[in-house]
């Protein structure tokens, strides 16, 4: 059995160092590596109105501030934006728009696990991998309360302050997860629903080995989910692929590996053991709900 698919330097989206802290992708899209997860700006450099996506965690705002100022030169956003609310995108959301006086936008599913009603399902140490997986009862798992910044993301599918782009459902690895999609150019922020290295190994986190992986499998209570989203994100043939953990891919090496896994995807990607692949927490059955 795998758990991924390896992949080689040929793989790596190319970026350019902007001298700002952050790798960019296009002239509009930067990705910042954080700890153990990627945090996106969008907009040009020296830019009004830009964006942030997913925040990192709690000890990351001053990372994002700093290299926020150095990008877009002071201004402040005009939203933040979250694929999902787990602790590690979530992190930094509150302080980050207290102080910027900006909304933050996720899915409507999302909001029991942002408004302060509900917990995330308990991790799952059972899944193997290493070092991340037996940690992983540690983690938050919420509530969190973001107050009245919080808005739902429009129902039409935009992205606020971001034309072009769409945001897609894609559950799973969280009930109301989103992934952001711009078809001019094929650019896909899948956020965790697929990742770019291994996050269940405390080395491949540091190491950062571009790989194919399905979604943080500690985290993930539905695969069922998991898998149709990757199958959606597979058939819009994405041309750069930017994931919250792991590096940015490109090219047709990183085009059939996300074929292959969404082909593959219950043996590479579902875990043999853990208490969600028979029994998943969905929202539609209400076990994803549970009070903590």
């Amino acid at each position: 059995m795998t758990t991924q698919i390896k992949l080689d330097d040929a793989c790596l989206a190319p970026v350019e160092d902007g001298g700002d802290g952050t790798n960019g992708l296009a002239e509009d899209l930067a990705c910042l590596r954080l700890s153990i997860v990627n945090c996106l700006f969008y907009g040009r450099p020296g830019s009004d109105g830009w964006v942030l996506i997913d925040t990192g965690l709690a000890s990351s705002a001053a990372t994002i501030r700093d290299r926020a100022s150095r990008r877009f030169g002071g201004a402040r956003p005009a939203a933040i934006i979250l694929t999902h609310g787990h602790f590690d995108h979530v992190g930094s959301a509150a302080a980050l728009a207290e102080e910027w006086d900006v909304p933050i936008y996720a899915h409507m599913l999302e909001r029991p696990y942002l408004d302060g009603t509900a917990a995330y399902p308990p991790a799952d140490p059972r899944v193997g991998g290493g070092l991340m997986t037996l940690l992983s009862p540690l983690y938050p798992t919420g509530p969190v309360d973001l107050g009245a910044r919080l808005r739902p993301l429009p129902q039409d599918g935009s992205v606020p302050a971001m034309p072009e782009w769409r945001w897609l459902h894609t559950p799973g690895h969280a009930p109301g997860h989103v992934s952001l999609w711009r078809e001019r150019d094929g650019l896909l922020a899948a956020g965790d629903a697929v990742i770019a290295t291994g996050q269940e190994s405390a080395y491949e986190v540091m190491v950062q080995q571009p790989e194919m992986h399905g979604p943080p499998r500690y985290f993930t209570p539905d695969w069922a989910a998991a898998h149709r989203s990757v199958q959606l994100l597979a058939a819009l043939g994405p041309q750069l692929l930017v994931t919250g953990h792991g590096p940015a891919l490109a090219g047709q090496g990183m085009g059939r590996a996300l074929f292959r896994l969404a082909r593959d995807f219950e043996d590479i990607a579902v875990p043999r053991g853990g208490r969600y692949v028979r029994d998943p927490a969905t929202a539609e059955n209400g076990s994803a709900y549970r009070q903590p």
